[in-house]
Parts: C-alpha cells; sequence; structure tokens
C-alpha cells in the first residue's frame, strides 16, 4: 500500500515522463483505471508549461520557430519542472539549457538572447526600493571611496554577441534582418526605475563596473573590475549613464572592505 508521500511522488513523476504508467489507485470518473485519461492530463500539464516558456521567451520562440521552440521546450520541461506554483518564476534555467540543447548549439547566441529575456522578466518583477540613500554629506574626496545603492531591478549581461541588437530585431512586430557589419559584443544593463523596465546599452566595461557595485565595492574597486575588462573602459560616461538612468539611488553608509572577486555578469 502505498503512503500518501508516495502517491503525490509517484504522480509528479509519472506527469512528466512519458515512459511511466499511471499511478497506481488513480481511478477515472466510471471508478476504474484509465491510462488514457493520465496520458490526456500529462499532455495539458506540457502544453502549459511550454506555452509559458514561450511566453517569457518570446524572441528565442522567433528565432527558432514554433515547431522547433515547442519540441526544445519539450525536453526542458522534463528536464525541470517548476519549483514552485508561481509560472512567473518558471524557466530561469532555460538560458543555461540552451548551452548544452545539442540541436540548438549551432545558435551560439541563443543563450545570452535568452538570459536578456529573462533579465527583463526579473527587472519587472524586482522589489521596490526603500528610502532612497540621498547624497547629503558626500566626502570631499568625491565618488571614489563610496559604495552606491542600486535599485533592486538593476540587472547587467556581457555577451560576445549583439545581443540587444538581435533582440531588439526579433521582438514581436519588429522587422527582422541582417546585423550592420560593425555587430559585435554588447553589453546592456536593464532597470525599472519608473512603471516600465529600460534598457542601457553599456559600453565595454561597463557590465563589470554595476556588478562589481551591486556586489558591495566602492566606485574605486568597481572601476577596477570596468579596466581590467579594457584599457579604455571610459568610467565618467558610465558614471553619467548610471545617473540619467535613475539605476543608481544614492551613496551607501562606509563599511569594510568587501573581498576583491569578479562578479559573473552572465546572470
Amino acid at each position: 500500500m502505498w503512503s500518501h508521500a508516495e502517491r503525490l511522488a509517484g504522480f509528479g513523476a509519472a506527469i512528466l515522463d512519458a515512459r511511466l504508467a499511471a499511478p497506481p489507485g488513480l481511478l477515472g470518473p466510471d471508478g476504474q483505471p484509465s491510462a488514457r485519461r493520465f496520458a490526456v492530463y500529462r499532455n495539458n500539464v506540457v502544453v502549459g508549461l511550454t506555452e509559458a516558456l514561450q511566453a517569457a521567451y518570446p524572441v528565442v520562440h522567433r528565432l527558432v520557430g514554433e515547431a522547433f521552440f515547442r519540441a526544445m521546450a519539450g525536453h526542458y520541461v522534463r528536464l525541470e519542472p517548476p519549483a514552485s506554483p508561481i509560472l512567473l518564476d518558471y524557466g530561469a534555467g532555460f538560458p543555461a539549457f540552451l548551452e548544452v540543447f545539442p540541436p540548438a548549439l549551432a545558435l551560439a547566441y541563443l543563450p545570452d538572447v535568452a538570459r536578456l529575456e529573462r533579465a527583463w522578466v526579473e527587472a519587472y518583477h524586482a522589489a521596490e526600493p526603500g528610502p532612497a540613500p540621498g547624497w547629503a554629506g558626500l566626502p570631499a574626496d568625491g565618488l571614489a571611496g563610496l559604495r552606491l545603492a542600486l535599485h533592486p531591478s538593476v540587472r547587467v549581461l556581457a555577451s560576445e554577441h549583439p545581443v540587444l541588437r538581435i533582440l531588439q530585431m526579433n521582438l514581436p512586430g519588429a522587422e527582422p534582418g541582417p546585423l550592420p557589419p560593425d555587430a559585435g559584443p554588447e553589453e546592456v544593463m536593464l532597470a525599472r526605475p519608473e512603471a516600465e523596465v529600460e534598457v542601457f546599452r553599456l559600453p565595454t566595461g561597463g557590465a563589470a563596473f554595476v556588478a562589481a557595485l551591486q556586489a558591495g565595492k566602492t566606485v574605486s574597486a568597481a572601476a577596477l573590475a570596468g579596466f581590467a575588462r579594457t584599457p579604455r573602459f571610459a568610467l565618467q560616461e558610465m558614471l553619467t549613464g548610471l545617473m540619467a538612468s535613475r539605476a543608481c539611488l544614492g551613496p551607501l553608509p562606509a563599511h569594510p572592505p568587501v573581498p576583491e572577486e569578479t562578479p559573473d555578469v552572465r546572470r
């Protein structure tokens, strides 16, 4: 006799694995086991998760086409079922899945396009900030030794591909076309200072700079992260743009130094 926990585990496993039989004790309205009814329910679950994934990644869907996306999503939803009943949370692992899914490997830019779409979802649903720290009492030596509070919605991505151009040309309603000859690696920041997510193209090193600020580094330490990406890192341009974007809320109180480590700007 199966326990309740065992029944739930068996149901959860069988709902996403067509190789498994319907769980024992699962009966239809007539009081009889029905593998056919369970198969219909299983298919509806997969379809629902596929549609949730498509809603979260419309550009990936457009890039690969309907049939390819549905086949690809079918593999993903069976490998990574939802960990939360909130479908807005579903699909966080999809960009990493695209990096190792063999039929998609020829589209090297696809994982970063997916990361950019995921970053948009996260930015849109991020928490509102608390009270702004304010700029009163700014030390005489300026910004260099300060840590900066960034809006909770800020997300950054550094890609080896022209990921923002690809995304913009393939948004629903946009007209796809060839990339310009100068298209190359791009760094992007997303933030939701008001009601809508805004997207900013950063100078080289900008993503590392912002990620370092998010990790609690001072402006001078974050600048070193930017210069590590390129000796021509435009610090003044980056600071001016950060303030204009309203992604920077103000300085934070001083605290002991944060250990130096390179942040991952791809997540």
